[in-house]
């Protein structure tokens, strides 16, 4: 089984929320933990948290993947195209000062077929902004020109009781891509909405070793989405 493990570096909860204590808390601890397994995670940061915590960016970029998660957490459907290539181009401007970005995941899942030859003309090659849980059923494909990975759940499913989610995960088709968010590791407040706070916290933590280790003990093969390409040229 090929396993991705990708992070929407992002605000906590947007647009519910608009601090930062999940990438002040959360995701260190989150790299602590993937580093301790030498597993390589995708963080996709927006390019305003990337200026707010260069030495996360910093970190993602030599440990890790970094990836492109738009300039400010925007509905990508909701731009023309021209905006869409503007915000692009900002975000890319201050990500690659970190490192190379070849990969993408817009907001909400939502980016407009037509706009992928704009992500290929920016030096972007993986997308995985499709979703099965979204409804996508196309499988590892090729869209615009870019190696299109599409997304296994919705990440509320990695904070359930174990042995409740434990069952989806049995049933994921291959490559099972999860998606997680820096603020679902720090407990949020519960004058949010339900799936803002529910399990967040150390719970949280806890789950991702179980999910580490379930798939460790099973022999997957971890990859980032930038690997993607080399391991399925033809897809």
């Amino acid at each position: 089984m090929m396993v991705t493990l990708s992070f929407d570096v992002e605000q906590d909860c947007p647009p519910f929320a608009s601090t930062f204590k999940g990438l002040r808390e959360g995701l260190p601890e989150v790299m602590d933990i993937l580093e301790g397994y030498g597993i390589r995670g995708t963080f996709l940061f927006t390019g305003r948290a990337a200026e707010a915590f260069p030495e996360l960016a910093r970190r993602a970029a030599k440990k890790h993947e970094l990836g492109c998660h738009g300039l400010e957490h925007e509905r990508f459907d909701r731009l023309t195209a021209s905006e869409a290539e503007g915000r692009l181009r900002k975000a890319l401007s201050i990500l690659r000062r970190f490192g190379r970005v070849v990969s993408f995941r817009a907001p909400n899942f939502q980016f407009p077929d037509g706009y992928y030859p704009v992500l290929e003309s920016l030096g972007i090659l993986v997308d995985s902004t499709k979703a099965r849980h979204k409804g996508w059923r196309g499988g590892v494909t090729r869209i615009g020109g870019l190696l299109e990975v599409p997304a296994s759940m919705t990440s509320i499913v990695t904070r359930l009781p174990w042995r409740i989610q434990l069952r989806v995960h049995e049933k994921l088709e291959e490559p099972a891509v999860y998606i997680f968010h820096p603020w679902e590791f720090v407990r949020m407040p519960r004058s949010l909405r339900p799936d803002c706070w529910f399990g967040t916290g150390k719970p949280a933590l806890s789950k991702l070793r179980n999910l580490i280790e379930y798939h460790v003990e099973r022999d997957a093969t971890f990859l980032t989405l930038a690997e993607y390409p080399r391991r399925l040229p033809k897809a």
